[in-house]
């Protein structure tokens, strides 16, 4: 990877594909912090668990319970659908299992992006055997125009048109997850 210009002219250069900024660091943690407010506000007095989707979501979720203000559970799934493709593979595998019991329990899964669907639908079958009390989805990123299933996310960061998207925690190979703007692929 290789840095071209700076500031927003700034591009990323992998291979021979071009990266340029799409969601800036201060953008991105202004809507997290909004989003935050907003969950802090229907949990009030009550402790959901936020269920974080691995590896994806891990930086959003880290970002988005430090503007929680009531009190809260963190647990992890693990699931593989890209591997290291640019496109889902339309297989949903679950690596990771949750730790914690749900019954009962408010929950809210937190993804980094949802794109077809095809994730969240997964989660809210496999959710449906641990019988929580509620569930709601938040993702950072939802591609309206790439969903094949239908899904309800509860609290969205972003709607983005379907553009290849890496950075802050989203990867291209399990890789460029630390850069801390979102880059889009120049087409």
């Amino acid at each position: 990877m290789s840095k071209i210009g700076s500031g927003k002219k700034e591009q990323l250069v992998i291979g021979k594909e071009i990266f340029v900024p799409y969601l800036s660091e201060d953008k991105i943690q202004k809507r997290v912090k909004e989003m935050g407010e907003e969950i802090s506000k229907d949990y009030k007095g009550r402790t959901p668990v936020f269920i974080g989707v691995l590896n994806g979501a891990f930086i959003f979720l880290t970002d988005l319970i430090r503007n929680i203000s009531t009190d809260c559970e963190i647990d992890f799934f693990k699931l593989s659908s890209y591997g290291d493709a640019k496109i889902s593979s339309g297989n949903v595998t679950l690596l990771k299992e949750l730790n914690c019991d749900v019954e009962g329990r408010d929950i809210i899964i937190v993804e980094d992006i949802v794109d077809s669907g095809l994730s969240i639908r997964f989660i809210e079958n496999l959710m449906q055997q641990h019988k929580p009390a509620s569930m709601r989805v938040a993702s950072l990123l939802v591609k309206p125009d790439s969903l094949r299933y239908k899904v309800k996310i509860h609290y969205i960061g972003f709607n983005i048109p379907s553009k290849f998207v890496i950075g802050y925690g989203l990867d291209y190979a399990q890789k460029y997850r630390n850069l801390r703007t979102i880059y889009a692929l120049h087409e």
